[in-house]
């Protein structure tokens, strides 16, 4: 069965669920997923029983929401297909980073499984997409990057950015214009005293960036070997 055979609002519960527990250890619950869709929770907790119904996520009442082996396996799918539209749009349309969301999101439920597959074989299997996310393989392994919010890491330090988050459009630009992009090394030092912030130096520039909480936890980051 392919994923093109689920409902849209399927496709994206199941695409959602998987976004939030990607990148973080916090349990998913109907509340979290209800501010990641934008829709009400009432709507959510209808649609989680259904879900679950389906064999496609497992939820206790009060408890988190987990995929099934069968809920993930369609996740992926939906992540595999909306993280190469992204990539298209940027390689081959000349897309902006910060402009591919939306569109991928709207394009996702139309193409074939065929089409994705061919995508895929053109833009010669990229393993990230334009932010660094990786991109599931056909049969849904995904291998992650060894990176960590830039929030955590202990300064001074030398890094590099392996992954930027796309949540934020704006952010996204500011990062442009920085000179902050996928495989920069920069330099990471504290700010100043009590403010939260980081002081960032893309190599070969002369001058640093203060950034504050809500870009370094955007911002995630491998620390090379010597």
């Amino acid at each position: 069965m392919s994923v093109s055979d689920l409902s849209t609002s399927t496709q994206n519960y199941l695409k959602a669920v998987w976004g939030l527990s990607e990148w973080s250890d916090a349990p998913v619950t109907p509340t979290a997923i209800a501010e990641k869709t934008g829709l009400r929770l009432s709507s959510v907790s209808d649609a989680i029983r259904k879900l679950s119904a389906q064999g496609l996520v497992d939820h206790a009442p009060y408890g988190s929401v987990e995929l099934t082996a069968t809920g993930r396996a369609y996740a992926l799918a939906m992540v595999r297909r909306h993280r190469l539209i992204e990539s298209f749009l940027v390689s081959v349309l000349g897309y902006r980073w910060d402009q591919v969301h939306d569109e991928a999101e709207n394009l996702e439920h139309a193409v074939s499984d065929f089409m994705v597959e061919r995508v895929d074989a053109f833009l010669e299997f990229p393993s990230r997409d334009p932010h660094g996310d990786p991109i599931p393989s056909a049969a849904g392994t995904v291998v992650f990057p060894d990176a960590v919010q830039m929030t955590t890491v202990d300064t001074p330090a030398h890094v590099v950015v392996e992954r930027i988050s796309d949540n934020d459009p704006t952010l996204l630009q500011f990062f442009q214009e920085q000179g902050i992009v996928l495989d920069t090394r920069v330099s990471v030092t504290a700010g100043p005293p009590f403010s939260d912030a980081l002081d960032v130096q893309v190599e070969g520039q002369s001058t640093s960036v203060s950034l504050g909480r809500s870009a370094t936890d955007a911002l995630f980051v491998s620390i090379p070997s010597a």
